[in-house]
């Protein structure tokens, strides 16, 4: 096997509309020798669907869970069922752009490489033109990557966390890391901030190759509450260990603060929908923490879509890039690969 081959790990959970496009955006890639998709206990036809994606190469392998273990579990099983020296993640409703692979493998010095991602509301929308980047690579360390995943007031969402990334299975493998079974959200971020701790090599190539499509109803955009809790609290446990540099400990401290506040505020809207305003109010008046993140929570909420009104901003665009300051004039470099996303058989 070669150093340069990769698995592709699927998680997916009811996604018999996607999954097949998923499949086939990854099959195509020449680097890709494994495809390991497994279905997390889905009450629809995604398990059918991707075994008929197979492309008959034998690089498909699909598992099934009978109960909902969530994305992190899903992922673990898949990366245990592969012998790929490189693991590269992806979605089950979104897909890879043509060539993606070959300008990560090649970079040099990493433990952990990812590219620019675009976020699309309609595949289509992408056309046969994809921008051009700048070809230098970049390198993140941990108080870089956790403060670019501290959501700004205003702003489309572009965090870090949103990366997907290939990562080394001997680095997985030497340092004991998975992703955090106990997540169902920012799984990721807490796997690449541990790994970064552990003083993974990140690299950032600023190519784009990876497509995500925005559904109101996506599994990342499903979580509870509590999760805003449990995502905290790995920041928590990172605040607790030695050898964190004064700007990777307040970038942490900074994300703890602000996932908390954001449980308080989802907190406070729970209780209102389920007791009344009574028992919301007691808790936000609870404590001077409570009150400030409900307070500025519910303010921004109101008089956001407001300001982007007066400001003439409109609804999110069809494409955009979660790293635009990377781009350069037009390419035509993929004026080749008309067709996108690729046509597979659950279309």
């Amino acid at each position: 096997m070669s150093g340069t081959d990769v698995c592709v790990i699927i998680a997916a959970h009811n996604a018999a509309d996607t999954i097949g496009t998923a499949i086939a955006s990854a099959l195509r890639e020449p680097e890709v020798v494994e495809v390991i998709v497994v279905d997390d206990a889905s009450t629809d036809a995604t398990e059918a669907v991707a075994h008929a994606s197979e492309d008959g190469s034998g690089r498909l392998m699909v598992l099934r869970l009978d109960v909902n273990r969530g994305p992190s579990f899903a992922r673990n099983m898949a990366i245990r069922h592969s012998t790929s020296p490189l693991i590269a993640i992806l979605d089950a409703d979104d897909f890879f752009l043509p060539g993606r692979f070959g300008p990560l493998v090649l970079a040099s010095d990493w433990d952990i490489v990812a590219d620019n991602l675009v976020f699309v509301r309609d595949p289509r929308a992408l056309g046969s033109k994809l921008p051009s980047f700048a070809a230098e690579p970049a390198s993140l360390d941990l108080a870089s990557f956790v403060e670019g995943n501290i959501s700004r007031r205003g702003a489309q969402r572009g965090e870090l966390g949103f990366l997907k990334p290939i990562i080394r299975r001997d680095f997985l493998d030497e340092h004991g890391l998975a992703y955090d079974e106990n997540l169902r959200l920012g799984e990721d971020y807490a796997l690449y901030a541990w790994a970064l701790l552990h003083g993974a090599r990140f690299r950032l190539v600023r190519t784009c190759g990876y497509a995500a499509v925005v559904r109101p109803n996506s599994l990342s955009g499903r979580h509870s509450t509590d999760d805003l809790w449990r995502l905290a609290d790995v920041d928590q446990t990172l605040l607790t260990l030695p050898g964190l540099s004064g700007d990777a400990r307040k970038a942490l401290q900074r994300h703890e603060r602000h996932m908390r506040d954001k449980y308080r505020l989802r907190r406070f809207l729970d209780l209102k929908a389920e007791v009344g305003l009574v028992d919301a109010a007691t808790f936000a008046f609870g404590s001077q923490g409570h009150f400030r993140a409900v307070f500025s929570g519910v303010a921004r909420d109101k008089f956001e879509p407001l300001l982007r009104l007066s400001v003439g901003r409109g609804g999110e665009p069809q494409v955009r890039y979660l790293l635009p300051g990377t781009m350069l004039a037009a390419s035509t470099d993929h004026a080749a690969d008309l067709a996108w996303p690729p046509n597979s058989k659950s279309e």
